[in-house]
């Protein structure tokens, strides 16, 4: 059977103050009162029954979690004890989903990017897992068309294309996986036409990535097999906590797709966003005639312009004057203010905060 595993496990620092420790970037509601998991769920809808889909996030989130998708079964929502980059939650995924079907293909997605058209990624993931279904050792990934030389992305190297039955979508073969380069590489990357940016969503067998772990990573086999035999039993939680700390903390990148054989990649034909800073709000919600980025119930500016003003409160006016390339953040406890192009500094900012006797608002 098919299930789709979505990853909400970041907690999203450089949308402080906004998102905390316990109030990952996720469940905020900056989207016509929807949050980004929302959003993701209802992607996966038609495609995939809600007993079908597993959420793996954060011990801290879990409730959050639950509360934001209130039909999803509750023990669909997996607790992750520990922070173990993406071979957690996926090798984690894959190891519960052997346990009650060794057959089961799985659609791996994460809870913070802004897809759109959903018919577009909708598409694309069936044509993944009939792919996937028929070549049970092959490994899918999904590529989005650079729009500009970004250093903050990784990319896919592709090779040559073709068409298998049952795929509306052509399959390119990958070459290689590369880290995110640095502005002189990501311009070659974007000029010679052959490099996707690598969206980490990702279409396999769970055998097959467990295989893979297991051959490319063997220091995580003893803890996922501990994990899986005492899964829906007694010892569930307490195994859990034992051993998935044990898990070494890498991405699935490094420890299996840039070394794996039989890579293929299918390219989303879609608006593809990581929401990951303030900035990336300008490329999802329409600025108003000076440019500004508003997300606000309340707010009067006056000579302002290409700043971002932003808070979930509704009933909080917001007032400036003469702002220019300047993020605004409010939430109750605290708020942000800072040039738009130092956003990049907030983990610096955090640890300040942190130092000084501010965890309670972190």
């Amino acid at each position: 059977m098919d299930y789709a595993v979505i990853m909400a496990g970041g907690s999203g620092k450089r949308l402080w103050p906004l998102s905390r420790r316990k109030r990952p970037k996720q469940v905020l509601k900056l989207f016509d009162g929807q949050t980004l998991l929302r959003r993701c769920f209802d992607r996966l809808s038609p495609i995939f029954d809600a007993k079908n889909i597993l959420v793996l996030t954060n011990a801290d989130y879990a409730d959050l979690v639950r509360e934001n998708l209130p039909e999803l079964p509750s023990k669909n929502v997996i607790a992750e004890p520990a922070v173990r980059d993406t071979v957690g939650p996926i090798g984690l995924a894959a190891t519960v989903l052997t346990k009650y079907d060794p057959q089961a293909s799985m659609a791996v997605v994460t809870a913070d990017q802004v897809i759109e058209p959903a018919e577009s990624l909708q598409q694309a993931i069936r044509d993944a897992l009939a792919f996937a279904n028929s070549h049970p050792d092959n490994i899918i990934t999904f590529g989005v068309q650079p729009t500009f030389p970004s250093t903050l992305l990784g990319y896919v190297k592709c090779a040559d294309s073709r068409k298998f039955p049952g795929c509306r979508s052509e399959i390119y073969r990958v070459e290689a996986f590369k880290e995110k380069p640095d502005e002189k590489t990501a311009k070659e990357y974007l000029d010679s036409g052959q490099y996707l940016w690598n969206s980490g969503l990702f279409v396999w067998k769970a055998k097959t990535i467990l295989a893979n772990l297991d051959k490319f990573l063997p220091e995580a086999t003893e803890p996922l097999k501990k994990i899986q035999a005492d899964w829906d039993g007694p010892n569930q939680q307490q195994t859990l906590r034992k051993w998935f700390p044990k898990l070494p903390k890498i991405s699935i990148d490094y420890a299996v797709m840039e070394k794996a054989p039989g890579v293929y990649c299918i390219k989303l034909n879609c608006r593809w966003l990581d929401l990951g800073s303030f900035a990336a709000l300008a490329g999802i919600i329409a600025a108003d005639p000076n440019n500004n980025v508003v997300v606000a119930g309340l707010t009067e500016l006056l000579d302002c312009s290409n700043s971002i003003v932003i808070t979930e409160d509704k009933g909080h006016l917001i007032a400036a004057i003469g702002l220019e390339n300047v993020v605004v953040a409010h939430s109750p406890d605290a708020t942000l203010v800072c040039p738009a192009d130092q956003t990049d500094r907030l983990k610096e900012l955090l640890d300040l905060i942190e130092k000084h006797g501010g965890a309670k608002f972190l």
